[in-house]
Order: structure tokens, then sequence, then C-alpha cells
């Protein structure tokens, strides 16, 4: 809750933070709000204008580009959250071992997330497409298998940080067992830690899906989704720009509001960070308050 407030007060995080709830919203509800049926064909309505009934005009096979926009964000979006969080999930039972266990448990299992990480994160991605073939499914189970080691490198860290505080200490010298410890103390300090975490990589990893899809590897036709329709209008690009337009500016929105999302959360749960960042709004509003100042003398 109080992170919450605390990014609320920003006007730039709040803003962010609205943009992504209604992102997730319109995507959960797609058939509520969509005007159309996302994949019906008319010809006749080919490349047609923007209209009252069809805000954002059709593409080349007469679909409705407002309904494939709306329905574009469930793979690009609310479906890269979901690998996102099996990620996390994974990540995070071998991270919280290392980093409270330590030992011969921290040895085994930091030197299996190295060997996961010696691989490129595209190239690997590129082999699971080559050997399960194309498809969304398949470059999301990429993700998964690419980030859940990286997760938990990042988890263990911030676990070994609160692991040696005099409460986890006094706990363990109580005799509460260990599950409990990491339950009950470790994971809620932690939280706010993989939250960050999480968000900073959510933003690429909608970026790498679009551009994935945009080369032809990644969701198949005729479903929606933003990257696949700006390949879908690279071919009209210099006649009619405007099919790009929709699909690029939402890439451009979405992620540009997640990692401002993710430069505040990062700053409200950092205490240096949120002190530079008063300050330098404390500063702001002085120097605002001495052009005010000088303009009416």
């Amino acid at each position: 809750m109080k992170l919450l407030k605390s990014l609320l007060k920003d006007k730039l995080a709040a803003l962010s933070l609205f943009i992504m709830v209604v992102t997730v919203v319109v995507g959960i509800g797609a058939p509520f709000f969509a005007p159309h049926d996302p994949e019906e064909v008319n010809m006749d309505l080919r490349y047609a204008a923007s209209s009252w009934e069809y805000l954002l005009g059709n593409d080349h096979l007469g679909r409705c580009i407002l309904s494939r926009l709306i329905y574009g964000i469930r793979p690009s979006v609310l479906w890269v959250f979901v690998a996102l969080a099996i990620s996390i999930g994974i990540g995070a039972v071998p991270g919280f071992i290392a980093g409270y266990f330590r030992g011969k448990a921290d040895a085994v299992l930091m030197r299996v997330c190295d060997m996961m990480l010696s691989f490129p994160g595209y190239v690997m991605t590129l082999a699971v497409v080559g050997i399960l073939g194309v498809g969304l499914e398949n470059i999301l189970i990429a993700f998964v298998l690419m980030k859940w080691a990286w997760f938990a490198r990042v988890i263990r860290t911030s676990v070994m940080q609160y692991a040696e505080a005099e409460y986890v200490k006094f706990a363990k010298a109580s005799g509460v067992r260990d599950i409990q410890i990491i339950y009950k103390h470790l994971i809620p300090v932690t939280f706010a830690d993989i939250v960050v975490i999480a968000s900073s990589s959510f933003g690429s990893m909608i970026l790498q899906v679009s551009g994935f899809s945009f080369l032809g590897l990644g969701i198949q036709a005729p479903a929606a989704e933003w990257g696949m329709m700006l390949n879908e209008a690279r071919e009209v690009m210099f006649s009619r720009p405007e099919l790009m337009l929709a699909p690029g500016l939402a890439i451009i929105v979405v992620v540009s509001a997640i990692n401002f999302l993710s430069d505040a959360l990062r700053a409200a749960v950092d205490p240096k960070l949120r002190t530079s960042h008063r300050k330098l709004q404390e500063k702001a509003a002085a120097v605002n308050a001495a052009l005010q100042g000088k303009e009416v003398a």
C-alpha cells in the first residue's frame, strides 16, 4: 500500500500505471471492447480509410484495425506477462534456496544458472523455435528457459542481503523452521525487489515478442498481434504509412509506460534514489519559483 501511494505521488508513474491498468483491462475484456471480429475478412473494405464504424480503418484484407489492435494486447502483453510470472516462479525457488542456505546448495544451483546464462538469449530463443517450430507458445517457452536462471541469480542476491538481518538470526535461534523463516520473513521483504526486477524485464520481453512476430517467427495469421500487424503493413509502408502507426504507437506507449513505472518502482524501493528524486523535485520547484518571481518583478 505504501508502494502504491509513493507511485501515485509521481505524476509520470501514476500515468504509466493508469496506461497499464487500462491496457490489461481492455486486453482481458477484448470481446466486449472490440467493435468487430478481428479475423473477419471484407475485401470490399480493403485499405479503407477511418470512419465512425472503423475508427482506425481497415487492413489489406478489410479487417478492422482497432479490433485487431485490442485483441493484440493478449499475445503482446498478457501472455508475455504469464511467461514472466512463470519465469519468476521457477527462478524464485533456487534463488531463495541458494541465498538462504548458501554452501553446497548455493554452489550447485549457481553453476546450473551460469550454464543456462552462458547461452545468448536470442540464440537460445531461435534454437527453441527451430526445434519446436514457429509460434507464440514456443517463443514463450524459450523465454521461460532463458529467464528463470537470471531471475534465480538476482533473487539470490536480494535474499542474501536480508538473510543476515538480526530478526532472521533471532528466528533461527528460536528454533523456527527454515521454510517458515523464508515464507514469513524473507518473501515479504524481497517482494518489492522482485517486482522491480520483473518490471524492468517486462518491456524488453514485449519488444522481443513483437520483433519475432515481425520476422514471422511468432504468432501466425490470422490471429492478431502487434508485431505481426507491423509485418503485414510493411508492404505498403510508403503508400499507407498509417497502417503501421497504430501497432507501432501501441508498442511504444506500453513499453515506455512499463519503463517509466519500473524507474518509479526502483526509486520507491531504494531510499537513496527516493531521496535524490525528492531533492531534484525540490530543486526544480525552487527554480520555477525563482523564475516566476523574476517575471512578476
